[in-house]
This record gives C-alpha cells, sequence and structure tokens, in this order.
C-alpha cells in the first residue's frame, strides 16, 4: 500500500495509507489534511478540475502519481512541473506532497 506523506511548514508531517489509484484529493479530505487556502474552503469545484484550488506541490515521488491530464496542464501552465491538482492525480506510489504551496 502507497504511502502519501503531507508536509507542510510549521507543522508535523501527516502520513497517510492509500490504495494504489487512490485519488490524492479524496484521501487528503478523508484524513483531515487542510488542502484550501481561506475562501477556497467554500469555493471549490469538489474535486472536478474546474477552479484549480488544490493544488499541491510534489516533494518526493512525482513518478508514482498518474501522469499530468488535459485540465491540470491548462490550471498550471504557469507553475512548476512538480505542481499538480490533487483532484486529477492518482497515487501508484509513495509519494510527499505539500499542500497549499
Amino acid at each position: 500500500m502507497p504511502v502519501v506523506r503531507f508536509v507542510s511548514e510549521g507543522q508535523e508531517a501527516q502520513e497517510i495509507q492509500a490504495t494504489a489509484g487512490d485519488n490524492l484529493r479524496f484521501k487528503a479530505m478523508e484524513s483531515g489534511v487542510d488542502m484550501y487556502k481561506f475562501i477556497d474552503k467554500l469555493m471549490n469545484c469538489g474535486g472536478y478540475g474546474q477552479c484549480g484550488t488544490c493544488v499541491v506541490e510534489v516533494v518526493e515521488g512525482v513518478d508514482n502519481l498518474s501522469p499530468r491530464t488535459p485540465v491540470e496542464d491548462r490550471k498550471l501552465r504557469r507553475k512548476p512541473a512538480n505542481y499538480r491538482l490533487a483532484c486529477q492525480a492518482l497515487v501508484n506510489g509513495p509519494v510527499t506532497v505539500r499542500p497549499k504551496p
């Protein structure tokens, strides 16, 4: 089972178990990881890739996520290659991510 590690500045890292193919956003929300900035908690698309507010920085294991989707390519065109939309990323192996980069 892949381990997803969430790291945030000033907070202890949180590790969760995932099954191969699990949606990154869903696992984070299920485990209580704070994925959104202030207003985005109320104004997000619910995981359909339309708003671009669930951005995470992949610190380690970028190859252990599904490939970037065309939606991500459009929403993240000015962001580094290791930025992903959590709602579009499927976990296939161990990965370390930083929410709200």
